[in-house]
């Protein structure tokens, strides 16, 4: 039998290029939110999936972005300092965009951290003629922090198979970290939370979702059947945002609520009884208090 092997990944880029999507592909189940807006993921959220002796333990960060609250300070603060705490920074790319300041930063950060790192251009099926990833190519590896440039689609699931295998060559042999059958270091509450989180980031327009946060006050199974009661509070910015989150009769709410569920008993494989309410604290992702009181590390 071959020997156990490890390997801690930090999937990094700016935000929408994709690093939710490849990572829940990998785990083949849904860990990271995703949606076509950015800044979806807030916090590093730990994906975990064991392939014959390799255990790949997976950290997808926040988008690097330019913040423009204390809320985006620290995730760009997440990011940054997953770099340090990983074996290979796996960075993703797009076909055809300028790389900005903020990539640019993070990629003098990898040079510092002086760790193993891969360049991915994703999005492949979005490409529309081969010399066009070849010239984006180049300019990543003209960039000097990458060891390799990979082109994978992670829509279409192309090219992630020789993208997995190129990250097991640089696993180093030792112990499995986590169960063999493990998928997520993440609390059950979390998952729960950003899969609200989620629901409400594809039903509300504008900055209203990137206004709210939630947080599962309380998550109880009951013993006697295959049940969880699980109340769930969602915290907005405005008074009038509440509104309209809960919308008219309450319709918005129970559509987040409803399809949030779905997700939930697929994911905890139970029935959910989940009560939601909306409450409001004003301008929460400006203070450090709140943010610390979420659980927003400031690293």
């Amino acid at each position: 039998m071959e020997n156990s092997k490890s390997i801690f990944i930090a999937l990094v880029g700016k935000p929408n290029v994709g690093k939710s999507s490849l990572m829940n592909l990998v785990l083949g189940e849904k860990i990271a939110i995703v949606t076509q807006k950015p800044q979806t993921t807030r916090t590093s959220i730990t994906g975990i999936l064991t392939k014959g002796p390799t255990q790949f333990v997976f950290m997808d960060t926040p988008g690097i972005h330019t913040p423009k609250t204390k809320l985006g300070e620290r995730m760009v603060k997440t990011s940054t300092k997953a770099i340090a705490d990983v074996d290979l920074a796996v960075m993703l790319f797009e076909p055809y965009n300028e790389f900005n300041e903020a990539e640019l930063a993070l990629i003098d950060n990898i040079k510092k951290a002086r760790i193993p790192a891969i360049a991915v251009l994703n999005k492949k099926d979005t490409i529309k003629k081969e010399a066009d990833a070849v010239e984006q190519c180049e300019k990543i590896k003209e960039l000097g922090a990458f060891d390799d440039v990979m082109v994978i689609s992670a829509r279409e699931n192309t090219g992630v198979d020789e993208l997995m295998a190129k990250i097991d060559s640089y696993a180093m042999e030792g112990p499995h970290y986590f169960e063999d059958d493990a998928v997520t270091n993440m609390p059950e509450k979390v998952i729960v939370a950003e899969i609200v989180r989620e629901k409400l980031l594809l039903n509300m327009r504008d900055e209203i979702p990137h206004g709210t946060n939630v947080e599962v006050e309380s998550f109880k199974e009951r013993k006697d059947k295959n049940l969880i009661d699980i109340s769930v509070v969602i915290y907005c910015e405005r008074k009038s945002h509440k509104g309209m989150i809960i919308g008219k009769q309450g319709t918005m709410l129970k559509k987040i609520g409803s399809q949030a569920r779905a997700d939930i008993e697929a994911f905890l494989s139970a029935k959910v009884n989940m009560q939601c309410w909306v409450k409001v604290k004003e301008d929460w992702r400006d203070s450090n208090y709140i943010l610390n009181d979420f659980g927003f590390k400031d690293e």
